[in-house]
């Protein structure tokens, strides 16, 4: 697949790199720290994740700040700027409503999305992700001796520092794809950039924010993960709202290709965005709608609640729905899902 890779800058000015491939509904991905997209579609340990993924979906991940084709020289790390990162993407790629996955370190930052904008998600994926790093003792422990390790040997020549985590991640990959992820931890990011990232992620934690995500979501957690223990998707999976969950019989934190858990993971998140596959290919007989209607759905195309639409066009709110709900009985619709079938018809016309 061919993708197009493009630049947006988040509110404090870093310069964030995103790329776009594939086809189908729109799925943002929040990666985890190992991403680079000019590296990624060569790598054994990547390229079958987000071709598959481009099969289903029109596919838009980034590079996080401080890592891959994103700004190194950056100062802060923290959860709020990381969330606003995301925000820039979204706007930039001029997405509506979408699909959101978050990985691993990305699991807090889409949790973080899903409760400050549960209007903008037809539906959450959380895989190999977390609430919070900290749990005990033993944590604080891990935390210390990983700093060390990358203070000491990340941006050396030789991998033996940095293979403990790769060790850790794909316990079950073979030594060309061990040797790749030794290769992509130095090649993504800086030593200090590194050090910062992983200080920072062991203050996070959106525990009390699980409660408030409204979006269907699905929950993905292998069962052997030494990177983030099979008890922190249980636990993102029962504080969710309805959250639907699926352990993989995987040691892996980041599925390889051989994996025997991979077909499954590939199927369960084929099943859950089907909904969103249908409605993005549905097509609609727009003739018979009036000019403010039309209008109304292209503002609610572009990601408008109807307050806002409300204050733009300087009409009621009551107006408002009443355009929208004339426009959803011309159109066949109804519901939540019919504003997400007619906008997303729109969008894919290039109407609005």
């Amino acid at each position: 697949m061919v993708q197009e890779v493009r630049f947006c800058r988040s509110p404090d000015g870093v310069r964030i790199a995103y790329a776009v491939h594939g086809s189908g509904p729109p799925l943002v991905i929040n990666s985890c720290w190992l991403s680079h997209l000019q590296y990624d579609w060569q790598s054994p340990v990547w390229r079958h994740f987000v071709g598959e993924l481009g099969k289903l979906c029109t596919v838009i991940r980034f590079d996080e700040r401080g890592h891959g084709l994103s700004d190194w020289n950056v100062d802060d790390f923290s959860l709020a700027a990381r969330v606003a990162d995301l925000e820039a993407v979204v706007e930039s790629a001029g997405l509506g409503r979408f699909a959101l996955l978050g990985m691993s370190q990305g699991g807090p930052v889409a949790i973080s999305y899903a409760a400050a904008h549960p209007e903008r998600l037809t539906r959450l994926i959380l895989f190999g992700a977390y609430a919070a790093r900290r749990r005990g003792a033993e944590d604080d422990e891990l935390f210390e001796a990983f700093v060390s390790l990358i203070r000491v040997g990340w941006a050396r020549p030789q991998s033996t520092f940095r293979r403990v985590f790769t060790n850790m991640l794909i316990p079950g990959a073979s030594e060309a794809q061990m040797q790749w992820v030794d290769a992509l931890q130095r090649m993504s990011t800086s030593t200090d950039n590194a050090y910062q990232f992983r200080v920072q992620r062991q203050k996070e934690d959106v525990t009390d924010l699980l409660p408030l995500v409204s979006a269907p979501t699905l929950v993905l957690q292998a069962l052997g993960d030494e990177t983030v223990s099979f008890a922190e998707g249980r636990l993102l999976a029962a504080m969710i709202p309805d959250a639907s969950f699926v352990p993989l019989d995987s040691r892996n934190h980041i599925l390889l290709a051989d994996d025997p858990a991979w077909p499954a993971f590939v199927r369960e998140v084929a099943a859950f965005v089907a909904p969103d596959r249908d409605i993005a290919d549905r097509e609609f007989d727009l003739d018979g709608l009036t000019a403010r209607e039309l209008e109304i759905l292209r503002l609610a195309a572009a990601g408008m609640e109807n307050g806002a639409i409300a204050d733009s066009l300087v009409l009621s709110v009551r107006t408002v729905e009443r355009h929208l709900s004339n426009a959803y009985v011309k159109l066949g619709v109804s519901g939540r899902a019919g504003r997400t079938a007619a906008v997303a018809d729109l969008v894919r016309r290039g109407l609005a």
